[in-house]
């Protein structure tokens, strides 16, 4: 086949997986330049690739809200572009059919699609210890280039970090991402106030978050002892989150779309892991990163792979054994 003149990679799960797939962006773009790369993803999550350098276009589908006639839609626009190659990266029937039915030249994606078979290449996903999601994920075109990954990357413009100047102007500060969608992974509230309570007063504290984590983050401003924590959850966009954190002299993160983030930034990040491990592959990539886990061999530790809505064991020790000096060593 002629040298590949367009792409279009498919992710259409969560931020954190959007995020690690810009480093096949990143690889494609380095490997062809002018060819031109598009990004399929789900509605909510496109401000993540706004002003990208390396992404012409980016397809958005709409899965919330008449999510079969907006597949089928989706799908006449893929087909449209007529692509040399379509990478599915997501690994669900939806985005097996936008590859099934895109008409690209060259269907590339993970054996465990369901409709993988009908993929020109289907590169097994496994999860091994040592091995991260970039690694697996830059194996469906490491014929196309080589096998060493790009690291992922995100573009804050000027106009974020302006908007982010003001905000941390007034000296060193942290940020803090305290939730998560799921609760075993979530660094517990009471642990975070207990962190604030032995940060420097010079430092000030930043609470990052989604509008629907701002009562999680009131009640940390509330209850610490710290008078510099300043509640941000639901004022800033993902581009603008990632600036303020770049700046930062330490990201504190739970396994979560926040370290991926800091990770696209190359921001110092610190990720707290209760009931997951780094071994799943989804660790943080910044020059910058610690991993703070309990001490505990816990024999129900890791409890699954993305975690759950309450501790099946119903102790939580994988996050209440954490010694919070172990995070807080992390600031030079």
């Amino acid at each position: 086949m002629d040298s590949p003149r367009s792409f279009l990679i498919i992710q259409t799960a969560f931020i954190g997986d959007v995020i690690l797939a810009t480093a096949l962006v990143e690889k494609l773009d380095h490997s062809f330049p002018g060819a031109s790369i598009d990004f399929l993803l789900r509605k909510g999550n496109e401000d993540l690739l706004k002003d990208h350098p390396g992404i012409r276009h980016t397809l958005i589908w709409e899965k919330r809200k008449d999510k079969i006639k907006n597949l089928v839609g989706i799908i006449k626009k893929v087909r449209a572009n007529g692509y040399d190659y379509v990478i599915n990266v997501h690994r669900f029937a939806s985005s097996g059919l936008m590859t099934v039915f895109s008409g690209a030249k060259y269907k590339i994606g993970f054996d465990k699609n369901p409709l993988s078979f009908l993929f020109d290449k289907k590169v097994k996903h496994k999860i091994e210890e040592g091995i991260h999601e970039v690694q697996r994920n830059q194996m469906l075109i490491s014929s196309l280039t080589d096998e060493l990954p790009s690291k992922p990357r995100l573009y804050p413009s000027l106009k974020d970090h302006e908007k982010v100047k003001d905000i941390s102007s007034s000296g060193r500060y942290i940020c803090i991402a305290p939730t998560s969608v799921w609760f075993t992974k979530q660094f517990p509230k009471e642990k975070w106030i207990e962190l604030t309570n032995e940060l420097d007063s010079s430092i000030n504290v930043f609470l990052l978050g989604a509008s629907g984590d701002q009562s999680a983050c009131d009640i940390i401003k509330t209850y610490s002892r710290h008078t510099g924590v300043i509640n941000l959850s639901g004022q800033l966009t993902f581009l603008e989150s990632a600036a303020l954190m770049k700046g930062a002299v330490m990201n504190y993160v739970n396994d979560s779309a926040p370290m991926h983030i800091a990770s696209a930034v190359n921001a110092p990040v610190t990720a707290v892991y209760c009931s997951t491990v780094p071994a799943f592959g989804f660790g943080p990539l910044s020059d910058k990163k610690f991993v703070v886990e309990s001490k505990e061999k816990l024999s129900c530790r890791p409890c699954g792979l993305h975690g759950f809505k309450v501790c099946p064991q119903g102790h939580f020790k994988c996050a209440s054994t954490i010694e919070i000096q172990d995070l807080k060593f992390k600031i030079e």
